[in-house]
């Protein structure tokens, strides 16, 4: 009796194993671009309530103070976001950019949009048919028009609406990147 039961809970785990149907996880990136440090400090919040990688999106060339001089027309920032097709090159050392699943990708807000870096960003790595989330820093600006912008130049990409993360503590943004899945 006692090799029936043991026969009959074995064959219960067996079946009860066939039965599931584990979830894939998905793999996370989080990919941000950031002059001043703001939105570093937020990337590193997302990745770590998320459980993505952490992935700074860096210039070759490094963004000085007066690059950055918005008020001046004539600095490095004010240069490129005046020309739609600028394309600031970028150190390209993201590995395996094809696992992930679902992408994060943060910069600040410059002239209502993102920096044309994040283009630079996009167009090395692709991203078709993967789910991209934008998120952002400003001073004062929304994320709406980037999140039009980037839909209608990469559509083959899977966009969610991104959010402005100003002031979010860690519960905040994990309290959204959850109602995101």
């Amino acid at each position: 009796m006692k090799h029936i039961l043991l026969i009959l809970a074995a064959m219960t785990q067996v079946l009860t194993a066939c039965g599931q149907n584990p979830k894939k996880e998905m793999k996370t990136l989080v990919a941000y671009f950031s002059a001043t440090g703001t939105t570093e400090a937020v990337a590193k919040d997302l990745a770590a309530v998320t459980g993505g990688t952490l992935y700074e999106i860096k210039p070759e060339v490094t963004y000085t103070a007066a690059d950055l001089d918005w008020r001046n027309k004539e600095s490095r920032s004010s240069v490129e976001m005046q020309d739609k097709s600028s394309r600031p090159a970028i150190v390209r050392d993201l590995k395996e950019a094809d696992s992930y699943d679902r992408i994060f990708i943060g910069f600040p807000v410059w002239w209502y949009t993102a920096p044309t870096i994040i283009n630079t960003f996009i167009e090395a790595y692709g991203f078709a048919g993967k789910t991209v989330i934008f998120f952002a820093t400003s001073g004062g600006s929304t994320i709406d028009k980037a999140n039009k912008d980037f839909a209608a130049a990469y559509p083959k990409i899977n966009w969610k609406a991104g959010k402005t993360l100003n002031g979010f503590s860690k519960t905040d943004i994990k309290a959204w990147a959850d109602k995101l899945k």
